[in-house]
């Protein structure tokens, strides 16, 4: 059972640059709600993210500081006033394809309607220091303090999801085999092919977010190893996944094995699930000795296929051969990518 982690470091710097901004604009004598509001929403996964959509938030933060001025000296503080301060923000914004400030802008442009009572001009200018403030102190806080590190978590996904990956084509290939496949049996199987498939996603996207603190955050010799290799090793569960998708995907009406052939299969199959369910299990040796039996079986068949080319009713591309060249092709994927761990 997972442990519910009350403090991520997210919340821990969303709320050191809460304090610092906050800090600073008591120091200055200008409202800190502005500032607040940028600086919580400025805290991104990335630094990267941080500094590219606060580019974007600063000059949306400007429109709307700029509508809610023109609309309260045009009427004042009244319905009409947020109205059109919302509705214009909105409109601006997205005209301008500012969509990661627009939210921002929206809510400080309405926000501002409340405290502006005179001074329009220096009003303005204060929220736009309240704003740089906001920005600048939520992507310094967020590349100094608890710099994000995902290597660990896309590291745990891949062992996570190579386990998964060995018990579904265990699965799979005893379902093909043995015949005993129901709907209920296939429902399963293609939930759980889906549900690695987001999370294979979502450790793409870990991927990409380590790309981009590496601009700011370099990685020493051992680390930048460590991860090129999450980045290989994931391109091969990728490939597997392709496979596997391709098993599931073959019509089996006409899989007619021996019950030697079978036997041989299954356990062949058994073996690479459980090297890649543990690792330390894997054996080179065992490994290519059950893809030179999976492959002595593929040329059998294929035989056995061609010498049937002439009936009007053959396919050489029958359920046999595809079912033994996609085992293979995940063979050889699987026997890289242990390897290479």
């Amino acid at each position: 059972m997972k442990k519910f982690k009350i403090f991520g470091s997210r919340i821990i710097k969303t709320g050191i640059a809460v304090f610092i901004t906050s800090l600073i604009c008591h120091w200055l004598g200008w409202p800190a709600v502005f500032a607040v509001i940028t600086a919580i929403v400025t805290v991104e996964p990335t630094v990267s993210d941080s500094i590219r959509k606060g580019i974007v938030r600063f000059p949306a933060s400007a429109i709307g500081s700029a509508y809610a001025v023109l609309f309260i000296y045009l009427f004042g503080n009244s319905p009409i006033t947020y109205t059109a301060a919302a509705l214009f923000t909105i409109i601006t914004c997205f005209k301008l394809k500012l969509h990661d400030g627009l939210l921002v802008a929206t809510l400080t442009s309405v926000a501002m309607i409340e405290v502006i009572h005179s001074n329009f001009i220096i009003s303005f200018f204060i929220r736009l220091g309240t704003t740089s403030i906001g920005l600048l102190v939520s992507t310094a806080v967020n590349m100094f303090v608890l710099p994000p590190n995902y290597s660990k978590r896309i590291l745990t996904n891949i062992h996570s999801m190579l386990k998964t990956t060995g018990s579904e084509l265990e699965s799979i290939l005893k379902l093909i085999i043995e015949g005993t496949s129901t709907k209920h049996n296939e429902a399963t199987i293609r939930a759980t092919f889906a549900q690695l498939k987001r999370k294979l996603d979502r450790t793409d996207m870990l991927i990409r977010f380590q790309k981009e603190e590496m601009k700011y955050h370099r990685l020493d010799k051992q680390a930048r190893t460590i991860f090129n290799n999450e980045q290989e090793m994931m391109k091969d569960l990728r490939l597997i996944h392709y496979h596997i998708g391709n098993l599931i995907n073959t019509p089996l009406e006409d899989v007619s094995w021996s019950e030697e052939d079978r036997k041989k299969i299954i356990a062949t199959v058994e073996t690479i699930s459980d090297a890649m369910k543990h690792p330390d299990h894997f054996s080179i040796k065992e490994h290519q000795k059950a893809v030179r039996e999976i492959m002595e079986q593929f040329w059998d068949n294929k035989k056995r296929t061609t010498n049937q080319s002439n009936s009007e009713t053959a396919t050489f591309f029958s359920a046999e051969i595809i079912i033994l060249y996609e085992l293979l092709s995940i063979y050889n994927i699987v026997e890289d990518l242990l390897t290479r761990e």
